[in-house]
């Protein structure tokens, strides 16, 4: 089995150390780098080729929000994990409005850190439902009608199905449960999640999720 490469971004050498030490011990992981800010991150993914890049979100020079929005333009980018000592961040939101696959925050025992950069390399985001409806409710006091018209304009092209299952992304469900709840198999689920994005001109589910509650997809269900 090929290992995950990780990229490990944080102004602290303690907890770069940290992170390398509970995920070096997985055998299925391989720490490819270190970087102590945001503007050394893109010669490092030139250089090392990772996965999942674990970023940290406040540094002194190039922050993370800065980096991530500039890798997540590259073709073949990495999966970015947002590294944070906040639920809903203000800066957390705007990481994963950028395209970042979800984040972790720094106190999370190590067995889920290295089960977020697992769900991360197989294309899953990691958020919770309850972190996603936390970030939710954080979005819609800092969403105005602008935002919801425009979010509203770019869903019409989704048709009946692809609609349901972004309100499923929306609501925090893997696709295993989004099948179960819309008798689907989870290989269709797939290609409707592939479709939205394609679509939608989207990076990843939470990026799906984000839209589908700006969009007020959510609301119309009851959800």
């Amino acid at each position: 089995m090929t290992a995950i490469r990780v990229l490990l971004v944080d102004d602290d050498p303690l907890v770069r150390a940290g992170l390398s030490f509970m995920l070096g011990g997985a055998g299925d992981i391989e720490i490819v780098g270190e970087a102590a800010d945001g503007g050394e991150v893109g010669t490092l993914v030139d250089r090392t080729r990772p996965d999942v890049v674990l970023m940290d979100i406040r540094m002194p020079s190039v922050d993370g929000l800065t980096a991530t929005e500039s890798l997540r333009t590259r073709e073949d980018a990495p999966q970015v994990v947002v590294l944070t000592t906040f639920h809903a961040d203000d800066q957390v939101l705007r990481a994963l409005r950028a395209g970042a696959a979800g984040f972790v925050l720094k106190d999370t025992p190590p067995a889920e850190i290295v089960a977020a950069v697992r769900r991360v390399a197989a294309g899953d985001p990691v958020l919770s439902p309850a972190v996603t409806r936390q970030l939710m409710a954080h979005a819609a006091g800092a969403s105005g009608d602008t935002r919801r018209a425009r979010a509203r304009e770019r869903v019409t092209g989704l048709n009946d199905r692809e609609r349901e299952v972004a309100v499923a992304v929306g609501r925090g469900l893997a696709n295993a449960e989004i099948a179960a709840e819309l008798y689907m198999s989870v290989a269709t689920v797939k290609t409707h999640v592939s479709r939205i994005l394609a679509k939608l001109g989207l990076n990843n589910r939470v990026q799906i999720a984000l839209l589908a509650h700006d969009a007020g997809l959510l609301e119309e269900t009851g959800s």
